[in-house]
C-alpha cells in the first residue's frame, strides 16, 4: 500500500465540493435573510432583493433575460417540467419528439413515460463516440415532431453536441430545442442565444454550488405550464416557496463560471496527459469519449479490458480516490450503463469502464498518485481481498461454519430477492456502525444486489484489520441466476438482522 496516501476527487460529474464563495452567502443568507420572499415587510424585502440579484446572476451567466429563468428543485425536476408540459400541450395533435438514445435518467424515464401516454420518441443515430448525426436529424424532423430534446454535453463520456447546427434545423420547421445542460456550465461557454435553445437545464451543485436547486430556461413566448401548482412564486410557473439560501448559493457559484472557464484549459491538459500516461501502464485501453474538441475538457471515459469496474473502483476508494462507472443516477441498477450501450460496448465492455472527472483544482500532484496507485492495481499478482465467483458458492460454501456472510444489500432490494440462507443483514451507507459484530475469526464474504458495493465495503473491512474478507462477484443478482433451484431452497433461511452499534 501507499505510505502517503492522497483524497483525489474525480469524480466531478456526479458532484463537486461546495466552495468558499457559496459556503459564506448561503450562510448570510440563512442567518439574515430568512424572511418569506412573498411577504411585504422589510425581512422578506430583503430575501426578495436576494431573489432577484441572484436570478439575474444566474440569467447574465447564460446570456437569457432574469424573467427566463425559473427556480427548480433540481435539473432533473426541469427536464421532467418541459417534457410533460410540452406533451400534454400537443398531444394529440403532434405527438413526436425527437432525443438521443444517451440522455440523462431524468430524460430517458420520462420520455418512457410519455411513450405509455400516446407519444411517439424517435431517437437520432449517433456515432461511436456519441455524437448525433446532423443529417440524419434532419430527415427525422416531420409535422408531427413537437419537441427536439438533446443534451448539451454527455455526462458520461463528455460528448459535446453542435446544438447551434440542430436548433437551426428545427427552427426552419418551426420545432422548438430542449437542452440539458447541466454538465456543460462551468466547463464550455453556455450562451443559450448563440446556442439557438428555447428550453434550457441546469444544477447548481455540478460547478460547486449547493444541491437541491436548479434552474429552468424559457424563452420568452415559449409555450410553458407548471409541473407543481399550489403557489404564485416564480410568477405562478413553480409553487412553493423559494429556497433562498440555496438559490443564493447558486448564484454565488455562477459568479466563478468565467474563473472556471479560464482554467479549463489546464484541466485539459491534466487530462490529457492522464490519458497518455494509462496507455503506457495499460496499451490495450480504449478511450469512449470523444477527441478534445468535442469533448468536454474535464471527462474521459475510458474501458480497460479484463478489469471489473466494481473491483477496480473499489481499489481506487480504499486509496483514497473517487470515480464512478457512469451517472450517478443510476448506480444500484444492475444494467450497464445505457450511454455506453448506445455508442456500441458490449455489457461487458460496459462492465469494464470507469468516468474520470477532473475539476479545475485537480493538481500534477494528484494525477501522479491515481497513476501510482492505477499502475499498483493494474500489476499487483494478489488482490488484498478475495472474488468469490457465483460458482464457487455452492451449498457447502454456505454452510460452512468458517463462512460469515455479509448482506449489505438496501431494504429495496431485499423485496426484490431474499438473502442467502446464514446472512448477516446490515446498512451499506452505515456499515461502520456494525464492525464490532463482524468476527474477525471468520472468513468474510460481502454480497450486494449486483456486485458493485460489496468490493467497496471488502476494501472498508480490510483497513479496519479485518485477515480474510471477499465478495460474490455479481451479486445476489448474479447468483440467482445460476442456482435458482438452491436459492429457493434455501433462500431467506437463518438470516440475523445486525443491529447498529450493538456488540457480539
Amino acid at each position: 500500500m501507499f505510505r502517503l496516501r492522497r483524497r483525489v476527487y474525480l469524480d466531478n460529474n456526479a458532484t463537486t465540493m461546495v466552495s468558499h464563495p457559496v459556503r459564506k452567502q448561503m450562510n448570510y443568507v440563512l442567518e439574515h435573510c430568512y424572511g418569506n420572499p412573498s411577504s411585504l415587510y422589510k425581512i422578506a424585502r430583503n430575501s426578495a432583493l436576494i431573489l432577484q440579484e441572484s436570478r439575474e446572476q444566474i440569467a447574465h451567466t447564460i446570456n437569457a433575460a432574469p424573467h427566463e429563468i425559473i427556480f427548480t428543485g433540481s435539473a432533473s425536476e426541469a427536464n421532467n417540467t418541459i417534457l410533460k408540459a410540452l406533451a400534454e400541450h400537443h398531444y394529440p395533435g403532434k405527438k413526436k419528439i425527437i432525443s438521443t438514445p444517451i440522455e440523462h435518467a431524468s430524460v430517458m424515464t420520462t420520455l418512457e413515460y410519455l411513450q405509455t401516454r400516446g407519444i411517439t420518441v424517435e431517437y437520432c443515430r449517433i456515432d461511436e463516440k456519441g455524437r448525433v448525426d446532423i443529417d440524419a436529424l434532419e430527415k427525422q424532423v416531420d409535422e408531427q415532431t413537437f419537441l427536439i430534446c438533446i443534451m448539451l454535453a454527455n455526462n458520461e463520456t463528455g460528448a459535446l453536441q453542435d446544438l447551434a447546427k440542430i436548433s437551426g434545423i428545427a427552427h426552419n420547421r418551426d420545432v422548438p430545442v430542449m437542452a440539458d445542460c447541466v454538465q456543460a456550465l462551468g466547463k464550455i461557454e453556455v450562451d443559450v442565444r448563440r446556442l439557438g435553445l428555447d428550453y434550457a437545464t441546469f444544477s447548481a451543485h455540478k460547478i460547486h454550488g449547493p444541491k437541491g436547486v436548479g434552474a429552468l430556461f424559457v424563452r420568452e413566448g415559449r409555450f410553458f405550464s407548471p409541473l407543481i401548482h399550489g403557489g404564485h412564486q416564480e410568477e405562478g410557473k413553480r409553487a412553493g416557496t423559494e429556497g433562498l439560501h440555496n438559490i443564493a448559493g447558486f448564484a454565488a457559484a455562477c459568479k466563478d463560471v468565467d474563473k472556471m472557464l479560464v482554467k479549463s484549459q489546464k484541466t485539459r491538459e491534466l487530462k490529457e496527459y492522464f490519458v497518455d500516461e494509462l496507455g503506457k501502464l495499460k496499451p490495450g485501453i480504449v478511450i469512449n469519449s470523444p477527441e478534445a474538441g468535442q469533448c468536454l475538457p474535464n471527462t474521459v471515459n475510458i474501458s480497460f479490458p479484463g478489469v471489473s469496474n466494481a473491483v477496480f473502483m473499489a481499489y481506487l476508494d480504499y486509496n483514497g480516490i473517487a470515480v464512478s462507472a457512469g451517472s450517478a443516477c443510476n448506480t444500484q441498477e444492475d444494467a450497464p450503463s445505457h450511454v455506453l450501450k448506445a455508442i456500441g460496448l458490449t455489457d461487458e465492455q460496459a462492465r469494464q469502464s470507469i468516468r474520470f472527472s477532473l475539476s479545475t483544482e485537480i493538481t500534477l500532484k494528484d494525477i501522479t498518485y491515481v497513476l501510482k496507485v492505477i499502475e499498483d492495481f493494474l500489476h499487483r499478482e494478489k488482490s488484498p481481498i478475495s472474488v468469490v465467483t457465483p460458482a464457487q458458492l455452492n451449498e457447502n460454501l454456505l454452510m460452512d461454519p468458517r463462512t460469515y456472510l455479509l448482506d449489505i444489500r438496501f431494504g429495496y432490494d431485499r423485496k426484490i430477492l431474499s438473502s442467502l440462507p446464514n446472512s448477516h443483514e446490515a446498512a451499506f451507507v452505515t456499515i461502520h456502525k456494525y464492525i464490532d459484530q463482524i468476527p474477525r475469526d471468520k472468513n468474510i464474504l460481502v454480497v450486494c444486489q449486483a456486485g458493485y458495493n460489496s468490493p467497496i465495503v471488502s476494501y472498508y473491512l480490510k483497513s479496519k484489520h479485518f485477515k480474510n474478507v471477499g465478495f460474490l462477484l455479481g451479486g445476489m443478482v448474479a447468483w440467482r441466476l445460476l442456482h435458482p433451484g438452491l436459492y429457493k431452497k434455501l433462500g431467506g433461511q437463518n438470516v440475523e438482522k445486525l443491529k447498529a452499534g450493538g456488540k457480539r
